[in-house]
């Protein structure tokens, strides 16, 4: 297993309401737009449902979507909101030097390896193409959930940063982001240090889901008129290859 065993319906049910889903699908166009508006063609490197790419392609146009994944239920889901996708791994991806942008989202803390599966993208971009990339930060996060969700690690900035100058990437732009609602996710993993129901990952009252929605609107103003924040949940990595 390489992910969390979420039943794939509460996934989906989830991207449709959840501030978090909401809040990251909106800064990761954002970041596309903002660095990468000329890219022609992108691929969401585990992709899952589709539910990112959905969205950058409203905020990219012009830009051909490609989602690429192992899970082949997840795959279907994608397909079905008519994302074009292709079955496979960070280690046997089927292309070279063929993006302008790919999107690695939450993946590269699964891999034992994280810096050969950076290069690994290295290599399907071209010259000059774009990274956006999210992973867990903060090692005193780390909880049931990590475990279940089967992270090998959570990051700090000097080893994100490391890993992906290694590749081959010149970084644009890093910062922490759900900053603001840091402490929420804090007490949820003390508390889940007790108790841990994996379902309960999506489940959260419909009026404090609409204040962290608020909450993250907030963040995610701050962070488009350049602020980096220092600490929060993910990280997020704008880099271009060399």
């Amino acid at each position: 297993m390489t992910d969390a065993d979420y039943l794939l319906s509460e996934l989906v049910a989830a991207e449709g309401r959840h501030f978090w889903f909401d809040a990251r699908r909106r800064v990761i166009a954002r970041m596309a737009q903002t660095y990468f508006a000329q890219a022609r063609r992108c691929l969401d490197l585990g992709c899952g449902t589709g539910f990112v790419l959905d969205g950058l392609r409203r905020a990219l146009p012009g830009c051909r979507c490609v989602g690429c994944d192992q899970h082949r239920a997840s795959l279907e889901v994608a397909r079905q909101r008519g994302v074009t996708v292709v079955r496979g791994a960070v280690d046997r991806l089927p292309f070279a030097a063929a993006f302008d942008l790919v999107l690695a989202l939450d993946v590269i803390e699964h891999l034992d390896d994280d810096l050969g599966g950076v290069a690994a993208i290295h290599d399907v971009l071209r010259p000059g193409g774009g990274l956006v990339l999210t992973v867990p930060q903060h090692r005193w996060l780390w909880s049931e959930v990590d475990v279940f969700s089967c992270h090998r690690r959570r990051y700090t900035r000097r080893r994100l940063r490391s890993v992906v100058e290694a590749a081959g990437f010149r970084i644009e732009r890093m910062t922490s982001i759900f900053s603001l609602t840091l402490p929420v996710l804090l007490a949820s993993r003390l508390r889940q240090r007790r108790t841990f129901v994996p379902s309960r990952e999506f489940q959260i009252p419909g009026a404090m889901n609409a204040a962290l929605k608020s909450i993250t609107n907030l963040e995610w103003a701050a962070i488009d008129a350049g602020v980096n924040f220092p600490a929060g949940g993910s990280l997020l990595l704008v880099a271009r290859r060399r």
